[in-house]
């Protein structure tokens, strides 16, 4: 048993994870600010006898005792973080400081939430860990997509000044059940849209591609990361490179749902990426790891759970 801080654990990836880190009976502290996370998450937890819950924001010095880190804590969907992008910034820079004096401290391992973000509209498809990236500084997306690359240089910093054991996963677009209804992302929003019978809307031209990861396997990867052995850094793309047009993600929905919705179309957001698909050779390799879950597998299981999470609100 490992005692196992989560930040950002009652939000929607970091819930998953620590149910597996409890499922594999390690003592888990979870801490939230529960901006964009929900105890209802984390209320089949509760009871659990290795399971602490935690009020608190990462912007501010957290002094506890454990063996390892997990830093989840980020709003990640564009309606959040743009909401109040200073906010945004300093949960990702003060956060990552925060977090990694107290691995520091203690000398524990510590894990980087980071995101596919980082490389912002690409030149380079798929994205290799190599690719540094092509990101804009001061748009309405820099907040999160800086943030998260700055987050990335502490870490390495701490690593080479200080000796730290740190582990870096970029996180590509990933979906499942307790994700947001209202977190603005594509999967979310066309289920939700489908379920309510409304429009689905369509940003540009819907020929843009995302690559969709099923939240377990992007857990089972986040695990395997943290287990590598010492000296080995990351970064490691994380996600699924089945890479899918909007127009067919929405239709998937629809056939999946049914319902009589219509695609309307709307225009393209700022600093909206055209292309995004990881390549996963590395984590191939290092982490003996690959997505399993289909596509249309884990649209049924998030769109059981949102006709749940709809019905109750």
């Amino acid at each position: 048993m490992q005692r196992i801080l989560v930040t950002g654990g009652a939000g929607f990836l970091g819930s998953h994870l620590c149910d597996r880190l409890l499922d594999a009976g390690h003592d888990v502290l979870c801490v939230d600010n529960f901006f964009t996370g929900s105890k209802r998450n984390i209320a089949h937890r509760l009871e659990h006898p290795y399971f602490e819950l935690m009020r608190h924001d990462v912007t501010f010095p957290l002094h506890v005792e454990v063996d390892r880190i997990f830093n989840l804590a980020c709003p990640a969907s564009p309606v959040h973080y743009q909401h109040d992008p200073v906010q945004t910034t300093k949960t990702s820079v003060h956060g990552a400081i925060n977090m990694l004096g107290l691995a520091k401290r203690l000398k524990a391992r510590i894990l980087q939430a980071s995101t596919s973000e980082v490389y912002g509209d690409p030149e380079v498809h798929p994205q290799t860990e190599d690719y540094w990236g092509r990101v804009n500084p001061i748009g309405l997306r820099s907040c999160y997509d800086e943030g998260k690359r700055c987050a990335e240089t502490l870490f390495f910093d701490y690593h080479r000044q200080h000796g730290l054991d740190i582990k870096v996963v970029r996180i590509f677009n990933t979906y499942g059940p307790r994700m947001h209804p209202n977190d603005g992302r594509v999967v979310s929003n066309f289920i939700v849209q489908a379920l309510r019978g409304e429009d689905i809307t369509i940003y540009g031209d819907g020929q843009q591609t995302r690559s969709f990861c099923y939240v377990d396997d992007l857990v089972e990867a986040m695990l395997r990361m943290m287990d590598t052995r010492a000296g080995f850094t990351g970064p490691v793309n994380i996600g699924n490179p089945g890479e899918f047009t909007m127009l067919a993600l929405a239709e998937k929905v629809l056939a999946l749902v049914g319902g009589r919705s219509k695609l309307v179309f709307r225009p393209l957001p700022s600093d909206d990426p055209k292309q995004r698909q990881p390549d996963i050779a590395l984590a191939k390799s290092e982490l003996g790891w690959e997505p399993k879950v289909a596509l249309e597998d884990g649209l049924r299981e998030t769109i059981a759970y949102f006709r749940r999470t709809l019905e109750l609100a």
